[in-house]
């Protein structure tokens, strides 16, 4: 065996779908092979954190009843008879199982990528706002005045975020800057509450199904509102209730 036939069926062979003669085969050529080795450690070390990070969804105990209600829709007769019908009995109750088995797997998987993508969502909004701060350079463009943030971010992003004057209500707009989620440019608004630095995120809405309205990550606080249009993502240390609170006011 080569690199180009093993490149073939590393994958099969780390989920243990080939037979015992090309298992031999393959354990050979990683034996011999430093290149090929290592992407069977990497797909190996894949399946470790899918199984420790991914939550397990188990298939709804219908499924299974729908699936043997298919075999005992045929009454057996005699003869060729039984057999046809035999066949055809496993022919539709293997098509219906696939069907579903496959919905499921849709249903799954795209939970499974949206609450991922929530979770390292909510990951980097923190990483940004731990990074802007500790860098000392919160702000691009330093006013309290909305009119003057507002037409900066909007002429370079390709959309004009909205920004709210909050001072009455006690939260400061110090300013705001271009920083990046999910690899695209969005608009970070800058307000100060008190002691409190607080960013928000504004970005138009994402096909992605919408992250938890509250999370904690590493102590700091992380709300989501939608409104105006746009997705609003707070972070910041002040507590739960007045973020959640803020970053809804702020959104209408």
């Amino acid at each position: 065996m080569n690199c180009n036939e093993a490149a073939a069926t590393i994958a099969a062979y780390a989920d243990g779908e080939v037979d015992r003669l090309r298992s031999h085969t393959i354990r050979k050529h990683l034996r011999t092979c430093p290149s090929c080795a290592a992407k069977h450690q990497e797909l190996l070390a894949l399946h470790a954190r899918i199984r420790a990070e991914i939550p397990y969804f188990k298939a709804p105990s219908a499924l299974r009843e729908r699936v043997l209600a298919t075999f005992a829709d045929a009454t057996p007769a005699r003869g060729d008879r039984v057999r046809s019908a035999d066949r055809w009995r496993w022919m539709t109750g293997g098509a219906l199982a696939g069907c579903a088995a496959t919905i499921v797997a849709w249903v799954i998987g795209t939970a499974i990528v949206d609450w991922r993508t929530n979770e390292d969502l909510a990951v980097e909004a923190v990483t940004t706002h731990v990074r802007a701060t500790l860098g000392n350079h919160p702000v691009e463009v330093a006013s309290s005045d909305q009119h003057t943030v507002k037409p900066w971010l909007s002429a370079r992003l390709d959309y004009s975020p909205p920004v709210r004057d909050l001072a009455r209500e006690g939260f400061a707009l110090v300013g705001g800057r271009i920083d990046y989620l999910d690899r695209r440019p969005v608009a970070a608004l800058v307000y100060r509450y008190r002691d409190h630095m607080i960013d928000v995120f504004v970005r138009p809405p994402t096909t992605h199904a919408p992250p938890a309205a509250l999370r904690t990550v590493r102590g700091f606080n992380v709300a989501h509102a939608t409104g105006s249009g746009m997705d609003w993502l707070a972070v910041s240390d002040l507590n739960a209730a007045e973020l959640s609170n803020f970053v809804a006011r702020v959104a209408q």
